[in-house]
């Protein structure tokens, strides 16, 4: 305890500081060293344990007291207001305490009851949101609405009405807690429940405030843009710390989790971060070869067909899929498969020209018209296949 740092010093506040800048004081400190806020960071770690070490006894009158009068003594093992061991045994011992314990053993008050007057983190929210394709591989900026539970513009989040404030309650003396005797196996024993007078706040308001009817939040709508980074996919979820719903008795806010789904595309399909299309070629460029046009989400792209390709020939295109979610420069591929459209309708004269190209002409069967033009004449058997299948029937 002797290394513990002043707790009004951990909140950046005097020893006089009323409940509200304590409370203030807290949650500025509590979302500057809140873990979300810093990944990985053990010293932002330690200092929102302290900072919540801190507000946990300041906030509490009872505590407050014995701090303002004894510093971090008085919660030693043995110290003032510790009620510990002493060497005689259970000599001075407060059997209170020996009840929390056999509470916490058997479930039976103590231990066993959650303490309602200590500061509380707000809920976390869920929202959902959709994207199209190119959305969620480019990134953009989308504004949502949330309701949530807010702080009590009127009273501030103390629940008192204006120019009231909250009192500790006499009952409890502000701990939540009442004592009551239980016998036991081991005879009277005592041991704790919520208090029946403030339900487990430690705290009696007199006069509520007439917004929040004293519970120092009201349901708000917020709005907020969300960033939508490059090359996010379906199903995940961004985070934005301490845009969720304000805790209760001085406790931080939670944060908005936002889940992402991605509209299907008509042409393109996702997979990590490559993309997958088909693109049909006609059997003649299958065939012959030439230059397609290929639909990539930069834009159209030429591409040169080798004769002779094959149905499902897959081509990669390198560079031209999604970014990735950690280094935008760093993007993936588009697959392209090459599908092939057979004619389902000939005429007899395209047939003739199939047959002679594979030498498959029947007996018999009529030979191709030779009344050509002169420049016809010229042109090769080939060309003149892809001008035969090209033409308008």
């Amino acid at each position: 305890m002797a290394n513990k740092r002043d707790y009004y010093e951990v909140l950046g506040v005097q020893k006089g500081a009323s409940e509200a800048e304590l409370k203030k004081a807290y949650r500025k400190m509590a979302v500057k060293y809140h873990p979300d806020q810093n990944p990985g960071d053990k010293e932002a770690e330690e200092k929102f344990k302290e900072v919540n070490e801190a507000y946990e006894v300041l906030s509490n009158p009872e505590k407050r007291a014995q701090y303002d009068q004894f510093g971090h003594a008085a919660f030693e093992q043995g110290g003032m207001g510790g009620g510990g061991f002493y060497s005689g045994g259970f000599e001075g011992f407060d059997m209170g305490d020996l009840g929390d314990i056999f509470g916490s053993m058997f479930g039976f008050g103590g231990g066993g009851s959650a303490r309602r007057n200590g500061p509380r983190r707000g809920r976390d929210i869920n929202v959902s949101i959709q994207l199209t394709f190119e959305e969620a591989i480019f990134g953009c900026t989308k504004e949502i609405s949330v309701p949530i539970l807010d702080e009590c513009e009127t009273c501030h989040g103390t629940g008192a009405k204006p120019g009231t404030h909250a009192e500790s309650c006499s009952k409890c003396n502000g701990t939540g807690q009442e004592r009551f005797v239980q016998q036991s196996m081991f005879g009277a024993v005592t041991s704790v429940r919520t208090c029946s007078a403030c339900h487990g706040t430690g705290k009696i308001i007199k006069e509520p405030c007439t917004t929040c009817r004293g519970t120092g939040r009201v349901k708000k709508t917020k709005k907020y843009e969300v960033k939508i980074p490059q090359g996010i996919d379906n199903g995940q979820t961004i985070r934005l710390g301490g845009k969720g719903e304000l805790g209760e008795n001085g406790g931080g806010y939670g944060d908005l989790l936002v889940s992402v789904y991605v509209q299907p595309n008509r042409v393109f399909v996702r997979k990590g971060n490559d993309i997958y299309c088909d693109v049909p070629i006609t059997f003649v460029q299958a065939a012959l070869g030439g230059e397609i046009t290929i639909k990539t989400i930069d834009g159209e792209q030429k591409y040169t067909i080798k004769p002779g390709t094959q149905p499902d020939t897959v081509v990669t295109l390198r560079g031209v899929g999604v970014p990735n979610l950690r280094n935008p420069k760093i993007r993936g591929n588009q697959i392209v498969t090459l599908k092939v459209k057979i004619p389902t309708s000939m005429t007899e004269r395209q047939k003739d020209l199939l047959r002679q190209f594979y030498g498959d002409a029947p007996a018999g069967a009529a030979k191709p018209e030779t009344s050509a033009a002169p420049e016809e004449e010229k042109k090769t058997f080939g060309e003149k296949v892809r001008d035969f299948f090209e033409k308008d029937k």
